[in-house]
């Protein structure tokens, strides 16, 4: 039964394209796990939803991968990180991690300065996760925290790199970069793809945490010490799925993901949503 649950797939969710860029860290991580991957795009943005509703979304995407029987789940998105991993430790009986903690986790360990920055979308940096997260860990530690909303549509349409996205770059990043900082989060799950114009932005003396990466990291210790890792394949099964047909995806997706989807499955899960009491 043992070599069952180890043969199981990750279950990955997050509200559209962005969990991607998690998902490719994984397969680099973790070259012999099969990963299902949920795309909530009927759904998408979670930025704009209340706490509850986005605990709802989380939910019925947890249930819809649990029916795939998976092993771990991933909850790629840092806006559903932020608000849904209690009530879906305590609902789920399966390891659960999201992409707030692994990346605080390595922000805290790489400081010199004790002084971190955050750049995330506006809801992810108003919902102060990050800072939070960054300050249980190491109460002395200060945090500046900066929006760019701007960078997900660069990434969404491959504008990660040029003159136009580096003055988009230095103008979200400049006042950041005179704080004092030495590290700096990409504290959304699309922000990888910008990571080599906010390096060169920011200047090689600040050191970027990649929380897709730091989670991948996260998840394959998770699985070494829950006795849960897939030793015996060296190839792995990938399966996609959205929950609302999206024009963008496939062309998008591949450039997240780092090599092309072959195939997508649309699945219905918007009935199963229960919005949990206030």
């Amino acid at each position: 039964m043992k070599n069952d649950i180890k043969n199981a797939p990750i279950g990955v969710f997050d509200s559209g394209i962005g969990g991607l860029t998690v998902a490719k860290e994984l397969i680099t991580a973790l070259p012999g796990e099969d990963i299902i991957y949920l795309g909530d795009t009927a759904r998408v943005p979670y930025g704009t939803k209340s706490g509850r509703t986005v605990i709802a979304y989380s939910h019925s995407n947890t249930e819809f991968l649990i029916s795939k029987g998976i092993k771990l789940l991933v909850v790629a998105c840092n806006t559903a990180s932020s608000v849904s991993l209690p009530s879906l430790n305590s609902e789920f009986d399966i390891p659960v991690i999201g992409v707030i903690e692994p990346g605080a986790k390595k922000a805290v360990s790489v400081t010199k300065a004790g002084k971190i920055g955050v750049i995330g979308t506006p809801s992810t940096i108003n919902s102060s996760a990050y800072k939070k997260a960054i300050e249980e860990l190491n109460p002395s530690i200060e945090v500046i925290s900066k929006p760019c909303p701007l960078f997900v549509p660069l990434a969404d349409e491959g504008w990660t790199e040029g003159e136009l996205v580096e003055r988009i770059a230095e103008e979200y990043l400049s006042s950041i970069k005179d704080t004092g900082i030495d590290v700096l989060v990409l504290g959304c799950t699309h922000y990888p793809l910008l990571k080599h114009t906010i390096q060169k932005v920011m200047g090689e003396k600040i050191t970027l945490v990649d929380s897709a990466k730091e989670t991948a990291m996260e998840i394959k210790q998770a699985l070494i010490r829950e006795n849960l890792l897939n030793e015996n394949s060296s190839s792995s099964n990938k399966e996609f799925y959205l929950t609302d047909v999206s024009d963008t995806f496939l062309s998008v997706a591949g450039r997240f993901l780092g090599e092309d989807i072959k195939k997508i499955e649309m699945v219905d899960i918007i009935g199963t949503t229960k919005v949990p009491s206030p």
